[in-house]
């Protein structure tokens, strides 16, 4: 009997044992640290940036089964673009996607992005920022401080007017023209023998409708929400210029982060790049075709033919050494050499 009991007491304190030891394997597998994220940016949930911004932070936690949250905070709700980068070296904020010319005012080479048709397409553009010269532009960012991960589109940027077409580079000649304050964009348009009027985006409307400027300079995604098409009779699709976004991290966050989690938070940022970029293909055209089909305002439609484009190519080249000293000769021959 006594060792009956002494087998069951035995038996009792194994089992106990093995579930101790089930519940220690099942806390350790649990047991990993969850890095959250905050992302910030100025635009809308519903346009190719916040859509991209969500992807992100839906395929991100896909691919480390939680242990990386992002929590997009779109439309300026946390921070603007003005304030982010402070907050990033704060590390209040561990990614934000501002625009390039937020980056002008301490990374000069950010002017590259403005020089009027550098750009040959969208496949050359890409080739650029994915190539050397994107690569480059990163290296300057890092030295600032912060995790530069991937490029974002904005649009390609197109002429507008409620005086003469701007179809031929002499067209522009008198008309003031709306910019925003840039030192290469106000030698674009003194070439084009147009004033340039620097004023801000939300002033820009008003502006046109009153005639303080007759012409402006935007994305199809900027002119068409913001109605701008009311106030212009023409729209040139030119492609001249470029707008677009840089997606960087906080260092500090990035510095945290356990190596197997960067390479999978950099797949997911590349999968969302992709995906960004399709989002601003697909909008783009569908706004061009609303302003050909559905404009009710009389808004005439340009677009540029090979010959007409090389005019403006032929002008803008004439311009390019002035901004050998701002942007650095190198990084613009090697963006013009870019297959």
């Amino acid at each position: 009997m006594k060792k009956i009991v002494a087998m069951f007491v035995v038996g009792l304190f194994m089992l106990v044992g093995c579930g101790e030891n089930q519940q220690k394997s099942a806390t350790n597998a649990n047991d990993k640290k969850v890095y959250e994220v905050k992302f910030a940016h100025v635009v809308s949930e519903n346009t190719p940036k916040g859509k991209a911004a969500n992807f992100f932070a839906k395929r991100v936690d896909e691919l480390t089964d939680g242990q990386i949250k992002v929590y997009v905070y779109p439309s300026a709700q946390l921070v603007d673009d003005d304030k982010v980068f402070q907050e990033l070296k704060r590390n209040n904020v561990q990614l934000a996607a501002p625009s390039f010319s937020k980056f002008t005012p301490f990374a000069k080479e950010f002017n590259l992005w403005d020089v009027p048709f550098i750009f040959r397409n969208t496949e050359h553009l890409h080739n650029v920022m994915d190539g050397e010269v994107g690569e480059i532009l990163k290296d300057v960012i890092a030295k600032k401080g912060y995790i530069a991960l991937e490029y974002w589109d904005a649009g390609f940027k197109q002429f507008s007017t409620n005086k003469k077409p701007i179809i031929a580079p002499s067209d522009a000649e008198g008309q003031k023209m709306r910019i925003m304050s840039s030192k290469v964009l106000e030698e674009q348009t003194k070439a084009l023998k147009a004033i340039p009027q620097v004023l801000p985006f939300g002033d820009v409307y008003s502006a046109l409708q009153t005639g303080v400027v007759d012409a402006a300079e935007n994305p199809l995604s900027n002119l068409y929400n913001s109605k701008f098409y009311e106030v212009q009779s023409s729209i040139t699709i030119s492609n001249h210029g470029y707008l677009g976004y840089l997606v960087v991290a906080s260092e500090k966050f990035w510095n945290e982060l356990p190596q197997e989690l960067k390479d999978k938070f950099l797949e997911a940022m590349r999968e969302a790049t992709l995906y960004e970029r399709e989002e601003s293909a697909k909008e783009e055209q569908v706004l061009l075709d609303r302003l050909k089909a559905d404009d009710k305002t009389g808004t005439k439609v340009y677009e540029l033919d090979e010959n007409q484009k090389k005019q403006w190519q032929d002008v803008m080249l004439t311009i390019y050494p002035k901004f050998y000293d701002l942007v650095g000769k190198d990084l613009i021959e090697k963006t013009l050499q870019t297959k």
